[in-house]
Formats: structure tokens, sequence, C-alpha cells
């Protein structure tokens, strides 16, 4: 059974993916080079980490890179931002980390104003393990405007939406759990949408909407943030202040739980995206 819904998902996102390019494409990328089109993203190094997350961002090979996704249920390749156990990393700004990851951008390559942004993504489950797809626009933050349109920090069963701006950043009230129905979790694939326009943002996850955020919704809290043009990010955090106050896990690591920690130094800790498609 399980076999079978795996499938039913994987002929419903090609149905979806074939369904979208008919309409009018701005962005597509499916992953389908040996390596990460540069053209198109920017690979973030970093060790001035936010949030108290527990890990370095760095351009390499074993955090960032393509694989034949179809053996993973991906439609051709696949792209894997892989989290990896290295203690004792330092990081340019003289930091020390025990974890290096994946993180990447569109900024300055591909800017966008309103439009709907997809991604089809399988993600690994592990208390304190922060993969996300969102967009954010250039400038200081939160008054830039942030969209997060899937994140997930370790429990299977749901992923979040949220916006951030000026007066409404942080643990802002413009958030919401999507849970998965029965039978369904994070750890398959899955298509995660925003349709965003002059007037809304609205998020679905496998074309079913889920949480709906109006004009006149954010500005009970704040100036409407979201009419400039924003990139693409696709990162995978691990640990922090988001995990931590769902998890209320400290050691061994803060918002990081021993078994993920585990899961990482095993490798298992990857997150893949099959594409990334943005119309107008």
């Amino acid at each position: 059974m399980k076999y079978q819904l795996l499938l039913a998902l994987l002929f419903f996102s090609i149905a979806s993916i074939a369904q979208q390019t008919k309409k009018d494409t701005l962005f597509f990328e499916d992953f389908n080079n040996k390596a990460l089109n540069r053209d198109k993203w920017n690979v973030e190094i970093t060790g001035r980490t936010v949030n108290d997350e527990q890990q370095a961002y760095v351009d390499s090979a074993g955090t960032i890179y393509m694989v034949n996704g179809k053996a993973e249920g991906a439609a051709n390749g696949a792209l894997v931002l892989k989290a990896v156990y290295k203690p004792g990393h330092t990081s340019k700004e003289q930091k020390k980390y025990d974890f290096v990851s994946g993180r990447i951008n569109t900024r300055d390559k591909m800017m966008f104003t309103y439009g709907t942004f997809s991604a089809r993504m399988k993600i690994p489950a592990g208390a304190g393990l922060w993969p996300a797809f969102w967009l954010l626009g250039k400038g200081k933050w939160p008054d830039c405007g942030e969209i997060d349109i899937m994140e997930t920090v370790g429990d299977s069963s749901w992923t979040s939406n949220a916006l951030h701006g000026p007066n409404y950043f942080g643990n802002t009230p413009l958030a919401y759990r999507a849970f998965f129905p029965k039978g369904m979790d994070v750890t398959q694939w899955h298509i995660y949408t925003v349709e965003w326009t002059a007037a809304s943002i609205v998020f679905k996850v496998d074309d079913v909407v889920t949480y709906t955020v109006t004009k006149a919704m954010v500005e009970k809290y704040g100036r409407w943030a979201f009419d400039n043009p924003k990139f693409i990010i696709l990162n995978f955090a691990l640990g922090g202040g988001y995990p931590n106050g769902v998890n209320k896990v400290k050691e061994p690591y803060f918002g990081l739980s021993q078994s993920s920690v585990d899961k990482i130094k095993s490798g298992d800790a990857k997150t893949y995206v099959d594409w990334v498609l943005v119309t107008k």
C-alpha cells in the first residue's frame, strides 16, 4: 500500500508539472545537470549564523550536489542539500562548528515580483532538521519582506508557512502549520507552492490551499512588504531557535536531538529537490 501511495504521488507530481509548464514560465530548474547551474544559483558561504543555528554553510560537493533522482522518485535529476558532521570546522569569521550544510539562492540572478512559486521536495524527519524553501527581498530584514513557503523542523506530520515584515517578524502572528493527511508525511515527495499577488499570498501543499494571507490582514500589524523583487532560497539548517521552540531540546545541541545528530553522522540527513518552477 505504501509503495502504491508513493507511486500515485509521483504520477500526480509529473502530471502537475506538465500542467504548470503550459503556463507562462518565468523560471524552471529541474536540477538535471551534473553540477549546480551557477548562472542561476549562488552558493552561500557563511559562519555568521542566525537564530542560534548549529551549522555553517559551505560551498562543497559534500553538501550540495546532484543525483540521478529517478532512484529516489524524482522525474529526472535532483538536487541534494546534505548536512554533514564536521567537528572543528572553522568559518572565515573564526567561529567553530560541528556541522556544515548547504544553502543556495537566486539573488541578483533571478529576481521576481509576484508569481506562483513551486518546488517538489522530499525531506528527512528528525528533531532539529530544518530545511526551508522561501523568498526574500533585498535590503534590511525584516523590512525587505520574507515569504516562507515551506519550513519543517523535524516533526514529520507538518510543515509551516509564514510571512515576516516590519512589526510582524520572528515569532510572527502570520504563520500556520499545515498537517499532512493520514498516511502521508514530510519524508515523501510533495509540491510546496505559494501564489503571490499584489493583494494576497496563498500557500499550498500538493495543490491544496493550506493558508491564505491578504494585504488587509498584514496591514493590521505593519507595512505590506511584498511589492518588491525577491529571490529564491533553498537551505538546510540544523537546530536553533525555531526547532528548540518546538522540540525543547537543549542537548547535545540547541534544538538538535541526539537521534538527529546520529542521522547526520550516518549520512542520512538529506533534503532532495526535484525541481523549482516560477510562473506568472
